[in-house]
């Protein structure tokens, strides 16, 4: 109750002009958190910021902090205030008192040269860190040893304020610091497929944690909740809506809406975004045309830019999927997507916003290989795309399977700033109930070599700017957050929305290390309890690949919900919807042959990588059926045949699930019960639905095969019918 009332003040005062100035605003947030109490449950709610008290060994490593010297003149350093006091008084037992000078030994010392004078002399040491970067040093101030955490900007300071906790949380040593960081990603972006009726498309952790009904009389904590997580991993904007947008997010009614929850998100260094429908000016508009290049479409963009501006002064700008799946576009008009994306542009740069331009397209006309068209769509218009629009590409060409090859568009832009965009909600992946952390997926994504300028030339750097010289740079992540008290359906998927944090901060991280610091966090600093969760962790991925879609094959789900295998699916309004198209299993064989032989899809990498790709003895297994029709008597590098080495990666994966749940089963008594039976339960429910993909997946491609199983491999329990007949009206998450 204590935690609400606070919640409301703060909102009450944000939202009345006389209450705007920043003291004032600074002041009603500091009282906001001293009436916050945390929630007693261990229920998930916290996610990684539950500031569990330190045990004296891990207390002892640095000297306690004495005192907190930080100002709390602007919202962002009020936040950053209160921040630490709430985490070290959790950490610690006892909040430090606030002190405007450093009196004794043992302070912190938080903000800018400016906020605190006794920061200036480290004003040298700031720079190359920009407007988000933070340095945290041990050092004497006024004769006292102290810890200052320092930045060009309040923003850098929350960020600084928000790794020292993290530090402590985890147990590292604080006491000789010498730490720089900053983010290597301008643009670090949730993208949520959320509804205006609260229907979230992939979501699989309840309904959209937007009311817009309620909004904006009633501003739910949880927003300041959903912004504090997010500022605590660096993620410093939110598209609210579905990129299938509904073009009523961009009438006054919402607007007001949208600046409700902007106003929430500002003092944690969040702007936010709208998905814009490209047909707006006919729907909402009253024009005859959407034609990008019509004198008065370009106009109603503008005017429609001030509109918002005018309301919301720091917002980011628009995401837009077009000409595809339906979706209205230029090419409606003959224009090309870089015609569509600077008419928008245009709108936008006075207020110095940008365009996320979605490269997910494929037309209604069936192509050879949908894996090709994003390429053959977008390649011939680099350079012509305006400065403040990024093209946004998704890790690889199909659509977010369990594992793909990197996107051929990757380094084949130079003069074209491309953005990541990952799935952080798990839609061909098990959803919520599935152990699978994505860490791993998006390192071997972010580290995969280019060759677009030689050896070395990998993901990351293309996107983080450093291959081309590109600006601005981003990444985006499709939310998995919902409604849910846990966020994000299951206690660990809240490990993908952490290292989706990490990963945009700097795309050079070490997965294995951002599963660590979670682990740590979330459930416990007992080494007993981090190592075997981390290990757990880094090997769910490839058990998610090994019982769903081994050896490269793709797209097997079930049609529409993307629920349970579905690899006989086949028929419907295109072919490139269905799972035959995809895995082309025969007689002769299996595998979709995309080489120079086929569809000649691996053209659209860089020489190097084209060549091995193209090798059927060089091509990595993992993606061999991606790139390859492939004989069932193949001899794989097990020396096994091809389809006696299908059904043990099935198997393999249905054992790596079963070895799961006994570690975790193992952990009981070091988990909080409530957790436990959560993640237990789910585990189990993995299981038995991994064992159903092997199952289904074996008994159908066995029709191709005409082969029996492998020694020591036992044969489906139903027959192949079985599996077909199996319907799921009500899978969560299914689009509209």
């Amino acid at each position: 109750m204590r935690r609400a009332c606070g919640s409301r003040i703060a909102t009450w005062a944000g939202r009345r002009p006389g209450w705007r100035r920043a003291g004032v605003l600074a002041a009603v947030l500091a009282l906001a958190a001293a009436w916050a109490i945390p929630a007693v449950a261990e229920d998930g709610h916290a996610l990684w910021l539950r500031y569990q008290p330190l045990a004296e060994p891990a207390r002892g490593s640095a000297a306690p902090v004495t005192a907190l010297v930080a100002a709390a003149a602007t919202p962002i350093q009020a936040v950053a205030r209160q921040e630490l006091l709430r985490g070290l008084g959790g950490l610690l037992g006892t909040a430090p008192p606030l002190a405007d000078a450093v009196a004794r030994p043992g302070a912190l010392v938080v903000g800018t040269p400016e906020s605190v004078p006794a920061l200036a002399r480290l004003r040298p040491a700031l720079e190359g860190l920009g407007r988000e970067g933070y340095l945290i040093r041990s050092l004497e101030i006024d004769g006292h040893p102290a810890t200052a955490i320092v930045a060009n900007q309040d923003i850098g300071a929350l960020y600084g304020a928000f790794h020292y906790l993290r530090l402590l949380q985890t147990g590292a040593p604080v006491d000789a610091l010498d730490l720089r960081s900053a983010p290597k990603l301008q643009l670090r972006v949730l993208n949520h497929w959320d509804n205006l009726d609260r229907h979230v498309e992939r979501g699989y952790a309840g309904q959209s944690i937007w009311d817009w009904h309620r909004l904006p009389g009633w501003i739910e904590p949880r927003y300041t909740d959903y912004a504090r997580a997010n500022a605590s991993i660096g993620i410093n904007g939110t598209v609210l809506n579905n990129v299938n947008a509904n073009a009523l997010v961009l009438t006054p009614m919402y607007l007001e809406k949208v600046a409700a929850l902007a106003e929430v998100f500002r003092p944690w260094g969040i702007r936010v975004y709208l998905s814009a429908r490209f047909s707006a000016p006919v729907e909402i508009g009253g024009l005859a045309t959407a034609d990008p290049l019509d004198p008065a479409v370009r106009r109603w963009w503008r005017a429609k830019a001030d509109q918002i501006y005018a309301r919301i002064p720091d917002f980011g700008g628009f995401l837009v999927k077009a000409n595809s799946e339906g979706q209205p576009g230029p090419q409606d008009y003959g224009r090309s997507h870089a015609d569509g994306a600077n008419m928008l542009a245009e709108a936008l740069a006075p207020h110095e916003g940008v365009v996320m331009w979605r490269a997910f397209v494929y037309s209604d006309e069936e192509p050879d290989d949908r894996a090709k068209q994003a390429y053959t769509e977008f390649v011939p218009h680099d350079g012509e795309f305006a400065d403040n629009v990024l093209v946004q590409v998704k890790n690889g060409a199909i659509d977010f399977q369990p594992r793909e090859p990197f996107h051929p568009l990757f380094g084949a832009m130079p003069q074209t700033p491309l953005m990541m965009e990952f799935q952080i909600t798990k839609e061909y992946l098990g959803f919520a109930t599935h152990l699978v952390y994505l860490g791993p997926m998006w390192e071997e994504v972010l580290r995969a070599d280019t060759h677009a300028e030689g050896e070395g030339s990998t993901v990351a750097k293309v996107i983080d700017g450093s291959l081309h010289g590109q600006r601005p740079t981003g990444i985006a992540g499709v939310a998995n957050i919902g409604s849910d008290r846990n966020w994000s359906g299951s206690h660990f998927d809240q490990a993908n929305w952490y290292a989706y944090g990490r990963l945009a901060w700097d795309p050079h991280a070490s997965a294995r290390e951002i599963a660590a610091d979670w682990v740590r966090m979330t459930f416990s600093r007992d080494p007993a309890v981090v190592e075997p969760v981390v290990d757990m962790m880094m090997a769910s991925h490839q058990a998610v690949v090994d019982y769903m879609t081994p050896l490269g094959l793709h797209h097997l789900m079930g049609r529409g919900h993307h629920y349970g295998p579905g690899p006989w699916v086949e028929g419907g309004p295109r072919a490139d919807w269905t799972s035959v198209y995809f895995h082309r299993a025969s007689r002769d064989g299996i595998g979709f042959d995309r080489t120079a032989t086929g569809s000649d899809a691996v053209s659209q990498y860089a020489p190097p990588v084209a060549r091995q790709f193209g090798d059927l003895e060089r091509v990595p297994e993992d993606f061999l059926l991606w790139f390859h029709h492939v004989p069932w008597d193949y001899r794989t590098r097990s020396g096994r045949p091809l389809w006696d080495e299908l059904v043990h990666r099935y198997d393999r994966g249905v054992a790596a699930v079963r070895e799961m749940r006994a570690t975790w089963d193992g952990l009981e008594g070091r988990i909080d019960p409530e957790r436990h039976a959560q993640v237990a339960a789910f585990l189990a429910i993995q299981e038995q639905e991994a064992q159903w993909w092997r199952d289904a997946s074996i008994a159908y491609f066995q029709t191709f095969a005409q082969r029996p199983l492998p020694d020591g491999h036992a044969p489906p329990p139903q027959p192949l019918e079985h599996y077909q007949a199996l319907e799921f009206p009500h899978a969560p998450g299914d689009g509209r």
